[in-house]
């Protein structure tokens, strides 16, 4: 599917829950989606408003069997919610229902393409989420699940919100607190703002899967191609907000592969130890930062791991 099949899409998307577009079933098969399938799964594909912007979201509603609960899933910087099918296949494995979205300035959502003028944006599209998954009436006990900014998204709202009645795990996949090299970015940033708007995207091997990275860098239409100057700024806001955060009774589970050269996760894992009563960390020696779509064997490995935590 091409951007100006992916264009049209956008252009026609319906509200959530009503019938979705011709185009829909070329995206799904596009990026290998869980497909509908009569009595078996139902998909929805729509938008809603957040802010000014139109976020896109998507459910995926197993049929004919009790479903168990649901997973709440939000993707990470550059990503959208065509990458994710890995995960949302999992969940749907457990008898759960999905629902995500694409962050603003991603995927099939509104905004400028990787950017955000404040973090704040994002907790709003949480709430957005949050309420679609009330609308739509998705059974409790609500799991959520974040890779990367997508966890910082969810740690922010967690430290600084009563957990939303029913909540079930919290799964942290390379949670954002702080990025790799982050005082070297920080006086980047200082130096380049006045100048530029945005620098070229250097693309990172941050996955053990070498037809994914191929992928992300020749063939998906929805790769944003800069690192807009706007999005470090509102990072610089926001980590300081996340390092002096309240303390939580919450217990998260976090995945974290220690060959992750994106996010500083020893330092962030120090720091979610102390906002956290007793979080359970499952360290890979050999994963990078792209767990969602890491190797086969690393993503066999983490998770049989949290398969096991759904049912504790």
């Amino acid at each position: 599917m091409d951007q100006q099949g992916l264009a049209k899409l956008v252009e026609q998307l319906p509200d959530l829950g009503a019938p979705v577009p011709d185009l829909a079933a070329a995206y799904w098969q596009f990026y290998r989606l869980p497909m509908p399938e009569t009595g078996v799964l139902q998909v929805l594909l729509g938008r809603r408003e957040v802010g000014p912007y139109r976020v896109a979201l998507q459910a995926w509603l197993p049929q004919g069997r009790p479903l168990k609960g649901t997973l709440l899933l939000l993707h990470g910087y550059y990503d959208h919610m065509g990458l994710y099918g890995h995960l949302q296949r999992w969940a749907l494995s457990h008898d759960l229902a999905v629902l995500a979205c694409d962050l603003p300035g991603h995927g099939l959502s509104s905004g400028a393409r990787a950017s955000i003028q404040d973090f704040h944006f994002y907790q709003l599209t949480l709430q957005g989420l949050m309420a679609a998954a009330t609308e739509l009436a998705l059974p409790h006990p609500w799991h959520v699940m974040g890779q990367s900014t997508g966890a910082g998204i969810l740690l922010d709202y967690l430290l600084h919100n009563e957990a939303p009645t029913g909540l079930g795990k919290v799964m942290l996949l390379a949670p954002l607190v702080r990025p790799v090299s982050w005082g070297m970015s920080q006086l980047s940033y200082r130096l380049l703002r006045p100048f530029v708007d945005s620098i070229p995207r250097r693309f990172a091997n941050n996955s053990n899967d070498a037809d994914f990275l191929r992928f992300v860098r020749e063939a998906d239409p929805l790769q944003p191609r800069t690192l807009p100057v706007d999005w470090v700024g509102a990072l610089a806001r926001w980590i300081p907000r996340m390092e002096a955060a309240p303390v939580s009774a919450l217990q998260p589970i976090i995945v974290q592969g220690e060959q992750d050269q994106t996010v500083d996760w020893a330092h962030n894992l120090r720091v979610l130890g102390e906002k956290f009563a007793a979080p359970q960390v499952f360290t890979l020696p050999t994963a990078g930062h792209h767990l969602a779509n890491e190797h086969a064997d690393i993503r066999a490995r983490y998770l049989a791991y949290l398969s096991q935590q759904l049912l504790s």
